[in-house]
């Protein structure tokens, strides 16, 4: 079961995600049934995550900061592709915050286990999702559905800004099966931490 918030406001859609699991929760209790938001809850299951799909808005021109005007990809775009590559691993705590979120994130069951990048590539962490040039954006596939989303979402967005800011080139996208190859991210919590 996939369930989709509309775009918006960082901090509002933070919120949506906060209530929507209470209610999610709350309704799940009024039929005797207890609802989980562990990103791996049945063991040789695909688990369970919180994508979060990330496009940048000039405050000023109210346009995608990640299409030029031709409609091709800017240099933010990569540079933001390329700061999450580089700092999502360090801040991987704030994406999986529990023991049982690594267990997600294993090789052969759909989720992603290293930074590879792709067009709609859904075995990569970031994921360009197929879409008109106004839409441009970088779905960020590692987050869990136990994450904080406050956290999640400011952890995702700090490292693209960084890349931006500090010009960082990403690799070469990956066209084939990227989450069965190396793993480069940390394996448990503590590693994490």
């Amino acid at each position: 079961l996939e369930i989709n918030l509309r775009h918006g406001d960082p901090l509002a859609l933070a919120d949506q995600v906060f209530r929507f699991k209470r209610t999610i929760r709350e309704a799940a209790l009024n039929h005797d049934m207890y609802a989980t938001f562990m990103a791996k809850p049945i063991q040789g299951l695909p688990g369970s995550a919180m994508h979060i799909h990330q496009s940048i808005i000039n405050k000023k021109t109210g346009q995608n900061i990640f299409t030029a005007e031709d409609g091709k990809e800017t240099p933010e775009f990569r540079y933001f592709i390329g700061g999450m590559q580089r700092y999502i691993p360090s801040l991987l705590v704030m994406l999986a915050p529990y023991v049982n979120s690594y267990r997600r994130l294993t090789p052969g069951y759909s989720a992603p286990v290293n930074t590879a990048w792709g067009y709609d590539n859904r075995t990569t962490a970031f994921r360009v999702p197929v879409s008109d040039a106004r839409a441009r954006r970088v779905e960020n596939r590692l987050p869990s559905s136990d994450a904080n989303p406050y956290l999640a979402l400011a952890a995702s967005l700090a490292c693209g800004y960084l890349g931006i800011i500090k010009g960082v080139e990403p690799t070469g996208a990956s066209e084939g099966t990227a989450n069965e190859g190396s793993v480069d991210l940390p394996r448990g919590l503590l590693e994490a931490v």
